[in-house]
């Protein structure tokens, strides 16, 4: 391989990786390689290394992909965002009325972030000390905000939800309501059953919004 393997896991330039199969195949071995080991070992204690051999390549591969651990950390996180998203429902699902989407939404998210936990659990201790990851933490809430505001804004203009609410603002409130949940319920491992989780939180969402007729898309939730 060409280029200079560092004799740390200090900063280094990263060779652009083949666009291949293999290539590809090896870059993945990473990224699972890493969740592995972040999982395991947290975020501070996870070596370069480790990850390498957890993905059973050279560890002078990891260079060819990832720069240093942050990048192959945001690589992962980028992975678990893809794994937690639920775009389209309404044609994945066929459902058309506003509080099934909602339902439907919401235990998808859920279940994800369960799934997820671990990894969560430690994007939120990165977010507080990176300032990279907290700037990614805040660009993704903001996303998925904006999507769901333009699903409250939808409903308004049907006549289905309160028009005097600010559609953004809403937005925040109820995606993050979701989100922290999440967070305290699986990260935290504060005991309340899924079904009455999902269901308080559904709740809140359609006493929130003042939902009155069927219809409309389904929340992305903020994190």
């Amino acid at each position: 391989m060409a280029g200079q393997v560092p004799t740390d896991e200090g900063s280094h330039a990263r060779i652009v990786a083949p666009r291949s199969a293999r290539g590809e195949r090896t870059r993945s071995a990473l990224v699972a390689g890493a969740r592995e080991v972040f999982e395991r070992d947290g975020y501070l204690d996870a070596r370069i290394t480790d990850i390498s051999k957890a993905a059973g390549v050279a560890s002078g591969s990891f260079y060819t992909y990832f720069t240093n651990k942050e990048e192959i950390f945001a690589a992962v996180v980028e992975q678990v965002q893809e794994e937690m998203l639920h775009p389209h429902l309404r044609e994945r699902t066929g459902i058309t009325d506003a509080r099934e989407l909602i339902d439907a939404s919401n235990r998808e998210y859920l279940r994800s972030y369960k799934q997820n936990a671990r990894l969560m659990a430690l994007f939120e201790q990165v977010a507080q000390i990176d300032p990279t990851f907290r700037a990614l933490r805040i660009k993704r809430g903001n996303a998925f905000a904006q999507r769901n505001a333009k699903l409250i804004q939808q409903l308004q203009e049907r006549g289905e939800a309160d028009p005097s609410l600010d559609p953004l603002v809403t937005a925040h409130a109820l995606s993050h309501m979701v989100s922290r949940m999440a967070y305290m319920v699986f990260v935290l491992e504060q005991r309340i059953a899924f079904e009455r989780l999902v269901t308080t939180l559904n709740q809140i969402w359609f006493n929130g919004l003042q939902l009155r007729e069927p219809g409309g898309h389904g929340p992305e939730q903020a994190e």
